[in-house]
């Protein structure tokens, strides 16, 4: 189970910004001073992966503060595979987590799980910090959704936890989740699983489900 004594290391800024420049000033303002930078698809569609990684990667040298790399995968084993193993391989020091989707399944997941532990292995003097983070509903998913249009039978909770210990069980790190179901999942996954919570947002883009600021 991870331990952040300093609670900023427990916060991670979104970069959710479509200019890479624009990322790299907030990055440089706020380096040092929180865990690390969420990266997500606007930002690495606009700019593309590996100018965004290079650049926050300069931005961050000789700090505490580490990347997010919130790109959700869901594909085939194969594919999520191959691309956890070129991140791992190329970005494994430096982007600390990587998120996927949970509800990609066992084969997928664990796919992803055995590449990069296979890359470790590759590289024991300098294994990737890299994590895995499974990604359970998406907190824009309201209860009715969830049954009226993903046809989802039972309570939306109940349906986090089974996928988080779909994920848990096939070697993923953790598991990103809405504020609101983090009893549920301790109780059921324990404390060895990372629980990532979707917080603080702007009112005029903020999830259903995250918590209220």
């Amino acid at each position: 189970m991870d331990s952040f004594s300093d609670p900023r290391q427990r916060i991670f800024v979104a970069l959710d910004l479509p200019q890479l420049a624009d990322a790299v000033a907030l990055a440089t303002q706020l380096r040092g001073r929180v865990g690390g930078f969420k990266v997500g698809l606007e930002l690495c569609t606009a700019a593309g992966v590996p100018a965004v990684l290079a650049a926050l990667t300069d931005v961050i040298a000789g700090t505490s503060t580490s990347l997010f790399l919130d790109l959700k995968l869901k594909d085939i084993p194969h594919t999520v595979a191959a691309t956890v193993r070129v991140l791992a391989q190329h970005y494994g020091q430096h982007v600390h987590w990587l998120t996927l989707h949970c509800d990609g399944g066992s084969a997928m997941l664990h796919a992803a799980a055995t590449a990069l532990a296979e890359v470790a292995a590759t590289q024991p003097s300098q294994p990737p910090a890299l994590r895995l983070l499974g990604v359970t509903v998406l907190t824009s998913i309201s209860p009715a959704t969830l049954a009226d249009e993903l046809a989802v039978v039972g309570p939306l909770d109940a349906h986090v936890v089974r996928l988080a210990r779909l994920a848990q069980q096939a070697g993923i790190a953790g598991v990103v989740a809405s504020p609101h179901e983090i009893g549920a999942l301790r109780q059921a996954c324990g404390r060895e699983l990372v629980l990532v919570n979707a917080g603080r947002a702007p009112r005029r883009s903020r999830p259903r489900r995250s918590a209220t600021g």
